[in-house]
């Protein structure tokens, strides 16, 4: 007996050690990855480096799972409501029972990936604040974009059918209007609108709002003309709000 519980210690450690390695070094075997012909936006896909980030948010939410009601989910804009949005996210999401499961450089089939692993078991949330796409642009095209953001409110319906989701357009980026990808958002949001049903799936697009009259974008709004300073956050916030108040008055 003294000899299985010695061998089951040095295993659970062992084991213990191999993750950490695993999460601290590549992996010499390729990676998941969509097969030939298969639409990489729409294929779950890890990504090694963020799978630390991925095992935090598991930890950090599994304690308060039952109450967590208001999800915000995608990229380095949604993470950073914990950096240059925090004062906005204090000021109104704190109080909702909120969680952030955006991790910076998010695509469509990672978040895809994340929720194929557990991301939200035991959580039922009442609304679910969703934006994802634009570390897609160089890789996707608008459609395939568009096939990643379907596959993934499929996938958030069916872990929490009672909830309603709040599908965001994708934010402008880049200062200038005539930027190529510009013209390659709008396509996608146009193609993403057609998601929305008004009741489970709510569509909204306040792009304008980040915008000076001539279509540019400033650096007051969006310092490197992709994430949102402060200010930012304020006006996405307050874009939101009418939303956010259905669900939590």
């Amino acid at each position: 007996m003294k000899f299985h519980v010695l061998f089951a210690t040095i295993l659970f450690a062992s084991s213990a050690f191999a993750q950490e390695a695993f999460l601290a070094w590549p992996m010499p075997s390729p990676l998941p990855a969509a097969p030939a012909g298969v639409n990489s936006a729409a294929y779950p896909t890890p990504r090694i480096e963020w799978l630390q980030r991925f095992n935090e948010n598991l930890k950090n939410s599994r304690p308060i799972a039952s109450n967590i009601e208001l999800i915000f989910d995608g990229d380095s804009i949604t993470d950073a409501w914990q950096g240059p949005g925090k004062p906005v996210w204090t000021q109104r999401y704190k109080n909702l029972h909120a969680f952030d499961f955006g991790i910076a450089g998010d695509r469509t089939e990672t978040v895809l990936w994340r929720l194929s692993q557990g991301q939200m078991n035991g959580i039922h949330p009442k609304l679910i604040v969703l934006m994802i796409g634009t570390n897609n642009l160089g890789a996707n095209s608008a459609e395939q974009i568009a096939e990643g953001v379907k596959a993934i409110i499929a996938d958030y319906q069916k872990l929490c059918p009672e909830a309603t989701i709040l599908l965001q357009a994708i934010f402008p980026r880049e200062e200038n209007p005539d930027h190529p990808w510009r013209a390659k958002i709008k396509a996608i949001n146009q193609l993403i609108s057609q998601l929305g049903d008004g009741k489970k799936v709510i569509y909204i697009d306040f792009s304008d709002k980040f915008l000076k009259p001539d279509g540019t974008l400033s650096r007051e709004i969006m310092p490197d003309f992709l994430h949102p300073s402060t200010r930012g956050y304020q006006i996405w916030a307050d874009a939101i709000q009418p939303t956010v108040n259905q669900f939590f008055p």
